[in-house]
């Protein structure tokens, strides 16, 4: 009688254990998991009702949580949310979370392990969780007028401190409110889901830094850069004359002042044949080298997502030359070009662009601060002096003198990039200040105006103005 006893007996400590062994792993291996699964209401309700801390920008809350009376508690709400939606993203209990929303949700909601010791406070002292803060490097200032400056036009704005990386404005347009996703009204939430993905312009897009397009004239920078490097300066002697692509029926011509010119007169007219020529002779290695030590290959704020820009591989001279002067293949994102602005103006050096600040417990405790850091030397000080240079004669004499500041010295540089007869041409304007230190990029990606009048110096110049006009 005893054998069978212990039998059972020993059967069911063995499952019990089993199960103990199973719930534990459960709970400690596959708890990301199964929170994550969307079925899982009740976490996902518990999470949704959080109160979450604020985004910040200024003494501004751009993104907060405020108390309503539903089962959620607490209502996510964005004051002007189009204006800031690809930096805060937003925070959906249907469509979860993008941008900072996402990427700081833990410090946000509160649950960060850096935020443990608050965490612990608070529940031995039985008070409510609160979310921590997130404090943005943007100036509300440059926002506005970057947004008010694109006027309803699809592109992107980005500017940058070009001595730290922080990142001053990023604009994008089309825009979306986030406000319609973070509803609690959860048929409203689908129904503005729907519309914004079935929508042709794509306003989910970020477009200053998930979208890549042919910079144009503006990459004449990177390929000035490399001829410095190569040993050239700014007075040497380019062949402007027309060229004939290598291997190729296709002849670039434009009348540049003359057909012997310096590579400065070349970059103050945005000079396509002596370009194109000179990017033939540098070769694709050389051109491409120079492009990677600006940033390009390599995708930058991942807190709020970014695409790495492209200069194209293994390209025959022909195809050199066009992707020398921002074509063929080559594809960059306005923080790219906006970047390449900032090395030439910080002496040459790349500094990473950074859009978080700090981050704050909810007892406003700093915890975590992002330091400026060095991402790569483009150029020498020199040459980056000589390429400044060149940079202020194209806004003083050449294509770009609608970005003209008085009392402010400006270098920037045009560009405008045909990639199909069948749409309008990209308009680029990439440009520094000396006072404020801040390199701008203003791309607009349709100006709604005929082909024939879409140029760099006209349709984004003035925007790139008005934002550092705004940062003074």
């Amino acid at each position: 009688m005893n054998r069978p006893i212990r039998g059972v007996a020993v059967t069911a400590m063995v499952m019990f254990f089993a199960l103990m062994a199973n719930l534990s792993y459960l709970y400690v291996g596959q708890q990301g998991y199964l929170n994550e699964r969307p079925e899982n209401r009740r976490v996902a309700d518990a999470r949704f009702g959080q109160d979450r801390g604020p985004i910040m920008v200024g003494n501004t809350p751009v993104a907060q949580s405020e108390a309503v009376k539903d089962r959620y508690k607490f209502q996510r709400t964005y004051s002007s949310g189009k204006l800031y939606a690809p930096v805060t993203g937003f925070y959906s209990y249907l469509y979860r979370t993008s941008a900072l929303e996402s990427s700081y949700s833990a410090q946000l909601a509160g649950v960060d392990d850096s935020q443990f010791l608050n965490r612990l406070v608070n529940t031995l002292s039985g008070s409510s969780q609160r979310g921590g803060t997130v404090e943005t490097t943007l100036d509300a200032k440059a926002q506005k007028a970057a947004w008010d400056a694109l006027d309803g036009r699809k592109g992107a704005v980005v500017a940058i401190d070009y001595k730290t990386g922080a990142i001053k404005a990023l604009v994008t347009y089309p825009s979306y409110d986030p406000n319609d996703l973070a509803t609690h009204d959860l048929a409203a939430s689908t129904k503005a889901w729907d519309k914004l993905n079935a929508d042709s312009s794509r306003p989910l897009a970020n477009r200053a830094t998930k979208e890549i397009y042919a910079p144009g004239s503006t990459f004449k920078l990177v390929t000035a850069a490399a001829a410095l490097d190569s040993g050239m300066d700014a007075d040497t002697i380019l062949d402007a004359s027309s060229y004939k692509l290598p291997g190729s029926t296709k002849v670039i011509s434009q009348n540049c002042g003359g057909t012997k010119i310096t590579l400065t007169q070349a970059l103050e007219t945005s000079c396509n044949p002596a370009f194109a020529r000179l990017g033939a002779e540098l070769g694709d290695d050389a051109i491409r080298e120079q492009a990677e030590k600006f940033g390009f290959g390599t995708a930058f704020l991942s807190d709020i997502g970014s695409s790495a820009s492209v200069f194209p591989d293994d390209l025959d001279a022909a195809q050199t030359a066009m992707s020398a002067i921002g074509e063929y293949e080559t594809q960059a994102s306005p923080l790219q070009m906006a970047m390449v602005s900032a090395a030439i103006a910080n002496d040459g050096v790349v500094m990473d662009p950074y859009i978080v600040d700090q981050v704050l417990d909810n007892d406003l405790k700093v915890v975590s601060q992002t330091r400026p850091q060095q991402q790569s030397v483009a150029l020498s000080s020199g040459n980056s002096s000589e390429l400044k240079k060149m940079m202020v004669q194209v806004v003083e004499n050449g294509t770009g003198y609608r970005a003209q500041i008085p009392g402010v010295t400006v270098g920037g540089k045009t560009g405008t990039a045909r990639t199909s007869s069948e749409r309008n041409p990209y308009a680029w304007f990439t440009a520094w200040a000396d006072d404020p230190s801040v390199a701008v990029c203003a791309f607009v990606e349709d100006a709604d105006i005929p082909a024939t009048e879409i140029a760099g110096g006209a349709v984004a110049a003035p925007i790139a103005k008005a934002v550092i006009e705004a940062l003074r």
